[in-house]
């Protein structure tokens, strides 16, 4: 039988939005907070896909950008002084300490090392704001993934007491009598699982995605590195 479509028992009727309109105050307002919950985790997702997405892309453009073999002079003068995308940004951070570099005509080996620790540093730094950045909404999925099955379990006990109550008013234990009270206590256990479980997954996916993308930057700041010692080491030999 379809669930949302409409059954009598007893003369109840039993679809969702009955069951909650003739559900307990505090059951109510359980399966209020899980759908809000649920709503949530649905945007806080949608939210994060669009910017993983678009981090992907637009670091995948800068990749190809920076290993055409353009000089770094050129690709440090198209980059703003506040780039819009990720990757762009792990790159400013070296950067500036290149355009340092490009100040002083020469550059002994031990302003060289120097130059290029301090350029790691700031990259280091940048990845590490550019994952926290990625990162926001997580926590929230992460709230709602553990704490929704337990919200829903507290409706849950609720509705079996009100069916217990209503057993008791009764003095009959019939399905017209019991059915609200469990039926509401189940639904109140679908909606925590409901909303726990895309949450779970949301996490999960999200997690994984920005672990690797932090990864990605982590790898192209080492190769920029090793890519600005090699042209500070030219400089020294010419």
């Amino acid at each position: 039988m379809d669930p949302v479509a409409l059954a009598e028992i007893g003369g109840e009727e039993f679809s969702l939005f009955a069951l909650f309109l003739k559900a307990d105050l505090i059951v109510k307002i359980v399966m209020g907070i899980l759908v809000f919950a649920s709503v949530w985790s649905w945007a806080v997702a949608f939210d994060r896909w669009l910017s993983v997405s678009a981090a992907r892309r637009k670091a995948r453009q800068f990749e190809e950008a920076f290993w055409s073999g353009a000089p770094i002079d050129d690709i440090s003068d198209r980059v703003s002084e506040k780039p819009s995308d990720a990757m762009a940004r792990v790159f400013s951070a070296g950067a500036r300490e290149w355009k340092d570099a490009r100040r002083v005509n020469l550059v002994s080996e031990s302003q060289a090392a120097v130059l290029v620790e301090r350029a790691r540093a700031q990259m280091a730094v940048a990845v590490n704001r550019e994952g926290a950045r990625m990162e926001q909404g997580l926590p929230t999925l992460a709230i709602i993934a553990s704490s929704s099955p337990f919200i829903g379990l507290f409706g849950t006990v609720i509705g079996i007491m009100n069916a217990f109550r209503d057993i008791a008013v009764a003095r009959e234990t019939n399905l017209a009598v019991v059915a609200p009270g469990m039926a509401e206590a189940l639904f109140a256990t679908a909606l925590g699982l409901g909303a726990a479980i895309p949450a779970l997954i949301f996490y999960n996916k999200f997690v994984g995605d920005v672990g690797k993308f932090t990864e990605s930057m982590d790898m192209f700041a080492q190769e920029f590195a090793v890519r600005l010692s090699r042209r500070l080491t030219d400089r020294r030999d010419d």
